[in-house]
């Protein structure tokens, strides 16, 4: 362990957070703590939170007591899981279309708000308390902490880099906040074939001890290096993040990076990490004494595990709470569902959504399906969005727009899109009243025509 590590775990992170007024390293030691609770003892956990969230819920959000009121529910009809079950899903455009209702009356004004990128198709703007913000945080450190990417150690991140045009003030403040974390910021969407070596040159240089990457950005990035015959050593963690990990890309990854070892994530804006590998790598480990998780109509797979659209409920977010709310994912559980391992968190065995399509450019690059959610996330007036990929230098952005989506979010989106796909790419835009499905029922993002 590097001496840096120690010192900002134990001083100068305690001090950032005492002069913020934060509390995430509290709430840090409390699921650190958690985590090695039996089964039982993590579910007794979780069902007290959820009662007591369910009441919260009752006497504060306008949404919940109406919408349970017409079905005949109040609090003290919740006596199991089973009764939970039958509360009605929590969907996007329910959020959307009951924004206000969906606000605690008594903390509307002391939420913090955020966007997501959409990668549904549909961007969401939601809100969330500080300390629901500070125990995400602990939630994140406690994942990564199981894979050794733990707070304190030099890291990269191979991810989305800033859209628009931030300020140098705000640029200063990013600058200063990584480098305290040790941490430096490589912008994926830039990645093309011909400045793989500019990308390796970087990170070998770096000499990170830990990488955060999107998959398909740092797969290729791997791939390149043994196709060249290199390598870059000094790297114990890679963190998969956006999509899912899979096994042959996982060899390749821990082939180019060796005595590396590669781990699947799995997360989303709405409620940061939901589930992460530990270190036998035997499924993800689910964080059920801060979420509850539940499959919706599980189907048994091959594998003897079970399958279903996944629902989600915040216990923690007080101000704009999350119940029974569908993100879009499918995923597949370990079963039973409980512990295997010293700790009694149970195990999803794998993420069976969210698959882009990937973007090609006339320069060589392979865009992640990523960058558009993370480009569109916070432009007005966007309800929803697919790209799609007509030829290499042809592409369709089909925009389901709002009243704000006017002529400046039009010129700001085009602007953005000829930074990444280069000034000789054509792109048309076309406003649409509705976007269809695909035969599964889901929105795509991203539509590749290229074989």
């Amino acid at each position: 362990m590097n001496l840096y590590e120690p010192a900002f775990r134990h001083v100068l992170y305690p001090a950032y957070e005492r002069l913020r007024g934060r509390r995430t390293l509290q709430h840090l030691g409390e699921y650190e703590a958690n985590q090695w609770r039996s089964p039982e003892e993590i579910a007794a956990l979780q069902w007290a939170k959820l009662k007591a969230l369910v009441e919260h819920c009752w006497r504060e959000v306008p949404y919940y007591r109406t919408r349970w009121q017409s079905i005949g529910f109040e609090p003290g009809d919740l006596r199991s899981m089973r009764d939970y079950a039958r509360l009605p899903v929590l969907t996007k455009a329910d959020i959307r279309e009951n924004f206000q209702g969906l606000h605690a009356r008594s903390l509307a004004r002391q939420l913090l708000y955020k966007a997501t990128g959409g990668s549904t198709g549909e961007p969401l703007h939601f809100g969330y308390t500080r300390e629901s913000s500070e125990r995400r945080a602990a939630v994140m450190w406690r994942g990564y902490g199981w894979t050794g990417a733990r707070m304190g150690r030099r890291s990269l991140f191979l991810w989305g880099g800033p859209v628009g045009d931030p300020g140098r003030g705000a640029l200063l403040k990013e600058r200063l906040y990584h480098a305290a974390f040790r941490r430096r910021i490589l912008n994926s969407f830039l990645m093309r074939d011909d400045n793989m070596a500019d990308y390796a040159a970087a990170i070998a240089g770096y000499r990170p001890e830990v990488i955060v990457a999107y998959v398909d950005p740092i797969f290729r990035l791997s791939r390149w290096l043994l196709e060249h015959g290199r390598s870059i050593p000094g790297v114990a963690t890679v963190l998969g993040a956006a999509e899912a990990l899979h096994g042959y890309q996982r060899s390749v990854i821990e082939a180019a990076f060796p005595g590396a070892r590669a781990y699947n994530t799995y997360g989303c804006r709405e409620f940061m990490l939901i589930a992460c590998e530990a270190e036998d790598r035997d499924g993800l480990l689910s964080s059920a004494d801060h979420l509850v998780l539940e499959l919706l109509d599980p189907v048994r797979t091959e594998d003897g595990n079970e399958r279903g659209e996944l629902a989600i409920t915040d216990l923690h977010n007080m101000g704009m709470p999350f119940l029974r709310y569908l993100n879009g994912d499918v995923v597949s559980r370990k079963t039973p569902w409980h512990a295997t391992g010293a700790r009694g968190l149970p195990r999803l065995s794998r993420i069976d959504g969210r698959r882009l399509d990937a973007i090609r450019t006339t320069d060589g690059r392979v865009l992640p399906g990523e960058f558009f959610p993370h480009m569109l996330k916070d432009v007005a007036g966007v309800r929803r969005f697919q790209v799609v990929q007509e030829t290499l230098d042809r592409f369709t952005l089909k925009v389901v727009p709002g009243p704000e989506f006017g002529g400046g979010q039009e010129a700001y989106v085009r602007r953005e899109v000829a930074k990444v796909l280069g000034s000789d790419a054509c792109l048309a835009l076309e406003r649409v009243d509705d976007i269809p499905l695909t035969a599964s029922g889901k929105y795509r993002v991203t539509v590749s025509r290229l074989q």
